[in-house]
């Protein structure tokens, strides 16, 4: 759906006339297009230490990994000091070898000095360490200090520039697969809409692609509700990136998803989700078709909104039986198959109003923290295999859904984040998309928002 406020507000006259009236000034996203470079600029790596020489040799394209090649796909410009006048595309603040809070002031500070100068649609991305029970309180503090400063730097920015962060357990060392994965991510046009998050990377799992373009070559991948928005852009993304895909929908949608598998040149599976043998029919269907299951995305789900006081039993059912009853039949049926173990992914669309809540969604945030509870409790299920199970929780998405939404109520909705705007289904399938590929499989039993920072719980 067009934004109309967003296009008028970066055109002619009334571009001009909305400054002088100080109204929120959203601009264009930079999304990812194939053949563009992953950052329009120099990058500024700040921080001390090993891991910050590291982190600036790989991006610089000269840090061996795994004492063999060089790292692949990255040959960026690299600087190591701020300089006055120059324009960073990106600053990437590493920040692993803290102990106390003192030492937080001379990095951040640079951070700061760089900001205004920073180049449109820039990235800032810290590189951390958790804090946990087993830290002394000082390094404790210092440490979740880091997610105190990059939520609020995400919310200084400017001119679709995002801040995210990537925060590496103990023991896990910056050139592990997933964190470079992660910082990749973030550092690309593929987070657009991801802003204000931190992502943590729980072990050193997971590979390097080959060819950073299609991390999803020889991969299957199964899409439930792929006949339209999300699960459409969902399905068109994981075959952009070499997935070869089973569109999944129910039978009176049968037309538009045979439209959306012809387009991704992969089959069409009719099918409702809630079918006792679910699990088992979209296994056979790979496998006969394909020949393996190696990713499913549970995307499938509906919406019944009622104030809790007017809340029935038949708007509260379906809501469970399709958003997270169904996801966790059918991933039963494939945890106990024997035929979905080679380094296999579930990706679960959750939503903020399961993070932080939402009036009149008590049904829809009931099932959408189900998914959370879920993918977290799934993971160590596929640990055994190389696998793992993630979430995406989206924020405010333009679809045929928050069409719907009353104008003004659309709006506001629109502006409650800080690149003041909707996403995409475009957004919500690139971080599906990061999750499912091999560079993530440090990642385990982990939601990632993609909201824009919107300005709710988290």
């Amino acid at each position: 759906m067009t934004d109309t406020y967003l296009n008028l507000v970066n055109s002619g006259f009334t571009k001009k006339i909305a400054k002088q009236l100080g109204l929120p000034r959203p601009v264009p996203l930079r999304r990812h297009q194939p053949g563009r470079p992953l950052v329009d600029g120099p990058v500024l790596v700040l921080g001390t230490g090993e891991d910050a020489d590291t982190v600036a040799h790989v991006l610089a394209g000269t840090a061996a990994l795994s004492g063999a090649s060089l790292a692949p796909g990255w040959d960026l410009d690299v600087r190591r000091h701020p300089a006055q006048g120059e324009r960073y595309a990106a600053v990437v603040l590493v920040l692993t070898g803290l102990t106390h809070p003192d030492e937080l002031a001379a990095p951040v500070l640079a951070l700061g000095s760089t900001l205004q100068g920073l180049a449109p649609h820039a990235r800032v991305v810290t590189v951390s360490r958790p804090a946990t029970p087993d830290d002394g309180p000082a390094v404790a503090a210092a440490r979740q200090g880091v997610d105190g400063i990059l939520r609020s730097v995400a919310k200084e920015l400017r001119n679709g520039a995002t801040g995210n962060g990537v925060v590496v357990a103990d023991g896990v060392p910056v050139t592990a697969p997933s964190v470079l994965g992660a910082l990749r991510f973030f550092l690309s046009a593929r987070s657009a809409f991801v802003d204000g998050q931190l992502l943590a990377v729980d072990s050193d799992g997971g590979s390097l692609p080959l060819d950073w373009d299609r991390p999803l070559d020889g991969r299957v991948a199964v899409v439930t509700g792929a006949a339209r928005g999300i699960g459409a852009a969902i399905a068109e993304t994981l075959a952009r990136d070499g997935a070869t895909v089973v569109a999944v929908d129910i039978p009176a949608a049968g037309e538009q998803l045979a439209a959306v598998a012809n387009k991704v040149r992969g089959t069409a599976l009719q099918l409702d989700v809630t079918a006792e043998d679910a699990g088992t029919r979209i296994l056979e269907h790979a496998r006969t078709r394909h020949g393996r299951l190696d990713v499913v995305v549970h995307n499938a789900g509906i919406t019944r909104d009622k104030l809790l006081v007017n809340m029935t039993p038949d708007r509260w059912d379906p809501i469970v039986a399709v958003n997270i009853a169904a996801q966790l039949r059918i991933n039963e049926q494939l945890l106990t198959s024997g035929d979905f173990t080679e380094e296999p992914r579930i990706v679960a669309l959750a939503s903020t109003s399961g993070i932080a809540g939402n009036r009149g969604q008590t049904n829809y945030a009931a099932s959408k923290g189900g998914v959370v509870g879920m993918v977290r409790a799934t993971a160590p299920l596929l640990s055994a295999f190389g696998g793992t199970a993630n979430a995406v929780a989206p924020g405010f998405i333009e679809t045929d859904m928050t069409a719907k939404i009353p104008a003004v109520t659309r709006q506001v909705a629109r502006r409650l984040n800080s690149l003041q705007q909707g996403g995409q289904p475009v957004d919500v399938a690139e971080a599906v998309a990061f999750l499912a590929s091999p560079q993530a499989g440090g990642v385990v039993g982990r939601t990632l928002r993609v909201c824009g920072q919107n300005l709710v719980g988290q």
